[in-house]
């Protein structure tokens, strides 16, 4: 519920602090005390379009904050998880206009783009009234609100997911017969790829190799003289080896009188003996292994030539040569196994789709039979609204060649105000005061199936009076039972039923210079005496006073 609504600097309110209670809140006033500039400041926060006009003269910005106490189980908690927003049992909304254009939003004092505040704000509240945006005549929800009376909203579910099914069976199968299809006008060339590659056979990983082998020989002279050079070191004046093993022999001889200390080195010359036989044996393997060999490197050359002649053919690097047989491969056995496994997706699909249509079918029939009763239930609304001669309908064209994740249904509100008119939808009907009571008695039917928390209703008892203003009182105050509800009105019978009661007023600010709107909370005492002046006018009457009296009492 919507628990506080602070606003600076916008119009001709300076600085407002509204709380908020459970039930019904009315607004009342003189015309042009305010109401409306209030609505205006309530919508910018919830999403309505920024204008700079809205900011009050000398400010250099407008501010309007609104504060909601939810339950976490709110959709418009998991919305704002979903976008990162963390956020409790409390969300705030902050909407600042700048004098100068440009607005911005924030929620829980995170910015968000105007598009999330608007979702957020659609699942937070609903404002109803001849001339502000109402989500009853948008025909998109229709069918969702329908669902919702006729409590339909777990078999639509199954309906959209049987939908995605059938979608994805239709596009693998679609897919399937796009890839056969493209494979057969290209068998011949696959055929072909496919004996070209596997006669070439190409290795991962064999171009870097060739390239390294075709290095080196290229540069075996050069490894070789080193190798040549190293050698020559390690044998002149006889082989190092020799030299080393001469040295051992000559200590071994004294070793066992020298009471131990001629072991190390023995030990160090052996270890050299057997690391300089390792290094003569290395080198020589080495030397092996560098020898040039023309007729290596022209098979390295004429290795390599091909394979990146294949990659240059197929339009891929020489390493992505084995995949791209593995592709060529895979379709043309595609071709083979096609028609199996085309028999065997059609299959699905077409299991997928009858699941489908027979569910919709069903969920056609029910919602046929709900839009029944809420045509039945609206229609016992009207009368009492001073709409007793209308006629309200539900309009399901169910288009089995459309189908679509909500069924075959096509659903819509159609009205005729008055006898002989043709039936319309709700937003060509001529009246916005008898629009505004048709909406009230769907709001009253859909409340509890389908509602945001809280309901604004802008002046809907406009032009209306007497045992019609009752009856709009009446159902206001039901809504508010289960929901909360914000009244703008001229009515003391829609007044009357308040449960908090707001008094809008403008007057002079003591400079004399500027008109402010001020907004006071009416005391039980002072509730009276204004419901007295909306019955008489500028002065109230004894009578009056009584009559109000009455009226809150529920005795008038």
């Amino acid at each position: 519920m919507l628990t506080a609504l602070s606003i600076r600097d916008i119009v001709l309110i300076e600085k407002l602090d509204i709380s908020f209670e459970d039930g019904m809140t009315v607004l009342t006033g003189e015309t042009g005390a305010g109401k409306s500039i209030l609505l205006d400041a309530f919508g910018l926060a919830l999403g309505a379009r920024g204008d700079s006009s809205l900011v009050r003269s000398g400010a250099d910005k407008g501010v309007v904050t609104a504060a909601f106490a939810l339950s976490k189980s709110h959709p418009a908690i998991a919305l704002l998880e979903e976008q990162g927003i963390e956020t409790d049992s409390e969300l705030v909304i902050r909407r600042i206009q700048m004098a100068d254009g440009p607005s911005r939003a924030t929620i829980n004092d995170q910015p968000v783009s105007l598009n999330l505040l608007r979702q957020v704000a659609g699942q937070l509240t609903e404002i109803h009234g001849q001339h502000a945006d109402r989500a009853l005549v948008d025909r998109q929800t229709h069918r969702r609100l329908l669902d919702a009376y006729g409590g339909l909203d777990e078999e639509a579910r199954g309906v959209a997911s049987l939908w995605q099914r059938a979608s994805a069976a239709q596009a693998a199968l679609a897919e399937h017969r796009a890839l056969i299809a493209k494979a057969e006008a290209e068998r011949d060339y696959l055929t072909h790829a496919v004996e070209e590659l596997k006669e070439l056979a190409p290795g991962r990983g064999e171009e870097a190799q060739l390239a390294e082998t075709r290095q080196i020989m290229m540069n075996a002279e050069q490894f070789s003289s080193a190798l040549s050079e190293a050698e020559a070191a390690l044998h002149e004046g006889g082989t190092f080896t020799g030299r080393v093993n001469a040295a051992l022999r000559k200590l071994e001889r004294r070793r066992e009188q020298a009471g131990g200390r001629l072991d190390r080195i023995c030990q160090a010359l052996d270890r050299l003996v057997v690391e300089a036989n390792e290094a003569e044996s290395a080198l020589g393997e080495a030397q092996r292994s560098f020898a040039f060999d023309a007729h290596a490197l022209e098979k390295a050359d004429e290795r390599l030539f091909a394979l990146r002649a294949a990659a240059r053919k197929y339009k891929c690097a020489v390493e992505q040569l084995p995949e791209t047989l593995e592709r060529f491969e895979a379709e043309l056995k595609a071709i083979s196994d096609g028609a199996r496994e085309e028999k065997r997706l059609a299959a699905l699909a077409e299991e997928a789709s009858a699941a489908f249509e027979t569910a919709a079918q069903s969920l056609s029939a029910h919602r046929t039979a709900a839009a029944r009763e809420l045509d039945r239930a609206v229609a016992a609304e009207l009368a009492p609204l001073k709409l007793e001669r209308a006629r309200f309908e539900t309009r399901i064209d169910a288009d089995t060649a459309r189908p679509g994740a909500h069924g075959f249904d096509h659903v819509e509100f159609l009205v005729a105000a008055n006898p002989g008119t043709p039936l319309a939808p709700l937003m060509k009907v001529a009246s916005g005061g008898e629009l505004a009571r048709f909406m009230l008695a769907l709001k009253v039917i859909l409340a509890a199936k389908g509602s945001a928390p809280t309901l604004i209703f802008d002046e809907i008892d406009t032009g209306v009076g007497g045992a019609v203003a009752d009856a709009v009182g009446s159902r206001l105050a039901r809504l508010a039972r289960g929901l909360q509800v914000v009244a703008v009105t001229h009515s003391p019978q829609v007044a009357a039923r308040a449960d908090q009661h707001f008094l809008i007023s403008k007057m002079q600010e003591v400079d004399g210079e500027r008109m402010v709107t001020r907004v006071n909370v009416l005391s039980s005492q002072s509730r009276r005496e204004e419901i007295a002046r909306m019955l008489s006018g500028a002065k109230v009457t004894k009578e009056a006073r009584a009559q109000a009296e009455r009226l809150i009492s529920g005795r008038g």
